[in-house]
């Protein structure tokens, strides 16, 4: 007697054996590292947490990591102890950066992939010069020099241990791309993906609670060496921010099985930077100092020959007025 399969449970079977085949697949092509990522419960044996030092202000509780209280002067940073011998890659920070500030806020944090780890410094608090990869996350306001963007804006560097970042221009003189990105103040946790595959560099966002990413900027031709340490940085000036990290997720893009190319070694290197802008200081005056050339120079050129001649009128009055005066006295 022939034994018949319902039709339900073979469809079923099916169901769940194409599934699990989909998810094989998927598993072998990108799939989570623990000794790279940090989520919650944060706390491991003792007060430690597994892979991750603090440095700063950074405070720990059990719904977040704060690097940078709402308070003015504070930087504080989270680094992984275990260096990435990963090729391709890619890291998605979890955070909220927040605060009572309603027109004037700062400074912002920093996504690192460097060769130093725990060195405190003046970029969002992390050291300068550095070596490596750096995703600034900036939300001064106030910002400085002539720019065709707005704040909360994100941007990458690439440095070989050269270069410094100048805080008077946002660092755009030594960026390779940016975007403008409003994460501050959301109801919501916002979300930054950093995907690092066959040279070429993107970074995304969700920061509409849409649960899907949005690309921010691309940048093919990017080598990044094996062997950097993944942490988070932030600092505050004399405006502050609540800068939040509640989860770090690294996948592995190759996968256990993957064919390993050589790994590099080298120094980081970008084959594309975007065009350097002028250094001002006081951005309210850089209409008239910007660009000292063509009919501006003209207006200025006039403006001070007005103002020199006003003021050789007055004087030449004042003059005469005393003299009167004295002459007065004689008789």
């Amino acid at each position: 007697m022939a034994f018949t399969v319902p039709r339900d449970i073979l469809f079923l079977c099916l169901f769940f054996h194409s599934t699990a085949l989909s998810m094989g697949n998927w598993n072998t092509r990108d799939f989570q590292r623990r000794e790279h990522s940090l989520v919650k419960p944060y706390q491991g044996a003792g007060v430690g947490v597994p892979q991750w030092d603090f440095l700063g202000s950074t405070m720990v509780t059990n719904s977040y990591i704060r690097l940078t209280p709402d308070r003015q002067s504070k930087a504080g940073a989270i680094w992984n102890n275990v260096q990435c011998f990963i090729q391709n890659w890619e890291l998605h920070v979890q955070f909220k950066v927040h605060g009572s500030g309603k027109n004037l806020f700062g400074d912002g944090f920093a996504i690192w992939y460097t060769k130093h780890r725990m060195e405190s410094g003046s970029i969002f608090g992390n050291s300068d010069p550095f070596t490596g990869l750096g995703i600034f996350l900036d939300t001064y306001s106030n910002h400085n020099g002539p720019h065709n963007h707005n704040h909360p804006y994100i941007s990458a560097m690439i440095n070989n241990g050269s270069l410094r970042y100048d805080h008077d221009t946002d660092g755009t003189h030594t960026q390779i791309a940016g975007c403008e990105a409003q994460f501050r103040n959301r109801d919501y946790d916002t979300y930054v993906a950093i995907r690092y595959e066959n040279n070429k560099l993107t970074v995304s966002t969700d920061i509409e609670n849409k649960s899907g990413w949005k690309e921010c900027f691309s940048v093919e031709n990017v080598k990044l060496p094996v062997g950097y340490y993944f942490g988070v940085s932030a600092a505050t000036g004399d405006l502050a921010d609540n800068h939040d990290v509640i989860s770090v997720k690294f996948y592995d893009l190759d996968g256990p099985d993957a064919d390993k190319n050589v790994p590099y070694t080298g120094l980081p290197e970008a084959s594309t930077m975007e065009a350097p802008r002028d250094r001002i200081d006081d951005s309210k005056g850089s209409y008239l100092l910007g660009n000292m050339t063509g009919w501006k120079l003209f207006v200025i050129i006039i403006l001070l020959i007005i103002g020199l001649g006003v003021c050789v009128m007055v004087g030449v009055m004042v003059f005469q007025k005393q003299q009167e005066n004295s002459r007065k006295r004689f008789y």
